[in-house]
């Protein structure tokens, strides 16, 4: 009878995939605007909505006063780089762009809508992106592969009329710079003299490297290894594609002046922080190596769905602080500490960009919601669902966007704050509503 429970459950689907399949998904859209009588489609449609739009022709920013453009954003993904999964097109990667829609309701208050799009030219992204403009307040570009990811940002950021945001770059650094800076807080160690080996060059690791670089550190600082070995400027593979992969060169020109080679191994000696970005584990970073690296070293193994390496083995080896991706280990540096609030205060005051500018005040705000929280070797950084950490980075973001002349509508932190604690209680408010409604069914147990 046990064998047979147990063939049972090795056969059963996971959780997860049932749950996926019963709800059919995880987002619908529903309506803001009262329904109640037959009549009242002469207000919503035919014929009212002409009084809107006819205003709208008339002075184009009503838009944002008689839809729902100001809170709605678009998240555009080809489906190349996803998670821990790879290549694996549009359709497989709807459900995490529907689960990172989910995410940015419940934690930002922000109607997002997922469109995983057949093109992956970053020619042909660039311009979807352009063309649904007119309907959005912002963009957030997910799970889009390197090189590609660079030059569709870079393109977008100067030549769309709303606000683009790429998560898996912008999103990422933001929140490994508020660890480092609470990490640094905890073992003492001073920003200006850590030395840094990144493990894993792509769109994660290199934006952290530019963050990290707004942020005062020197590219001396930096030493930086691939799949190939540690960069530095005799890496010719990397030389005679410096066209295609200009940031990399950038890092081999800038970083490592010893001119050391090597492996990962190498790169970890006598270093202070370790940023990985790389290959899921659980040994591709060895402990052997992490054991040769400063004292009260700090690593950041955040690939997903397996660390670099694992937090017990981490510390077995004399690390001081280990943070990686997930929920399930302390110390989680994950993207949805970031996003919601940088988007509500964006979409608050109307920015016209996100600049490297804004992400800094926005890991600030963070690392200063860790620090109220507590610091310990374990606690670097608080829990995503506390409304005030959304608000509190959403406030720092627009006031950012305000100093820089980013911003349509000027607002002070206060008022940003307070207006982000309504709509994500709104928002909480009304999944709590559907469920006892019946509208949404709990989750079984």
């Amino acid at each position: 009878m046990a064998s047979n429970k147990a063939e049972a459950a090795a056969a059963a689907p996971p959780r997860a995939l049932t749950l996926h399949r019963a709800y059919r998904g995880k987002i619908q859209m529903m309506a803001k605007a009262p329904l109640r009588s037959y009549g009242d489609l002469a207000l919503w449609y035919t014929p009212g909505v002409a009084d809107a739009s006819r205003a709208i022709a008339r002075n184009p920013d009503d838009v944002y006063e008689l839809t729902n453009r100001a809170n709605t954003i678009a998240i555009i993904s080809d489906g190349s780089r996803v998670l821990g999964l790879g290549d694996i097109g549009p359709e497989a990667g709807l459900p995490v762009m529907e689960g990172k829609a989910l995410l940015f309701k419940h934690f930002g208050g922000i109607d997002a809508v997922p469109l995983c799009i057949r093109p992956q030219a970053p020619q042909e992204i660039a311009a979807f992106a352009r063309a649904i403009a007119p309907s959005v307040g912002a963009i957030n570009l997910e799970d889009i592969s390197a090189p590609k990811c660079f030059r569709l940002l870079d393109d977008l950021r100067g030549n769309c009329e709303v606000p683009v945001w790429h998560d898996d770059q912008q999103g990422t650094a933001t929140v490994v710079l508020a660890a480092l800076l609470n990490a640094l807080e905890v073992t003492g160690k001073r920003m200006d003299s850590v030395r840094i080996a990144l493990i894993g060059i792509g769109a994660a690791n290199m934006a952290v490297y530019r963050l990290l670089r707004a942020e005062g550190l020197s590219g001396e600082q930096f030493i930086a290894c691939d799949s190939r070995g540690i960069l530095h400027r005799g890496r010719a593979d990397i030389s005679h594609a410096r066209d295609t992969f200009q940031e990399k060169w950038q890092v081999c020109e800038e970083t490592n002046p010893e001119t050391i080679t090597g492996g990962i191994a190498e790169a970890l000696r006598g270093a202070d922080v370790c940023i990985a970005f790389s290959q899921p584990g659980p040994e591709t970073i060895p402990a052997q190596a992490v054991s040769g690296m400063a004292a009260r070293a700090i690593v950041f193994a955040c690939a997903n769905p397996v660390p670099e390496i694992l937090p017990e083995a981490a510390k077995a080896a004399g690390v001081a602080i280990i943070a990686t991706g997930r929920s399930d280990f302390p110390n989680q540096v994950n993207n949805c500490l970031a996003f919601p609030g940088v988007f509500r205060g964006v979409l608050d005051v109307r920015a016209r960009r996100i600049s490297d500018g804004m992400a800094r005040a926005a890991a600030h705000a963070l690392m200063q919601c860790g620090r109220r929280a507590g610091l310990s070797e374990t606690a670097l950084l608080p829990r995503a669902d506390e409304i005030d950490v959304a608000a509190s980075v959403a406030a720092a973001t627009g006031v950012a966007a305000c100093r820089e002349g980013a911003a349509r509508i000027v607002l002070d932190a206060d008022n940003l704050f307070n207006q982000a604690v309504t709509a994500i209680t709104a928002a909480r408010k009304a999944m709590d509503a559907l469920i006892d409604g019946g509208c949404i069914a709990p989750l079984p147990d």
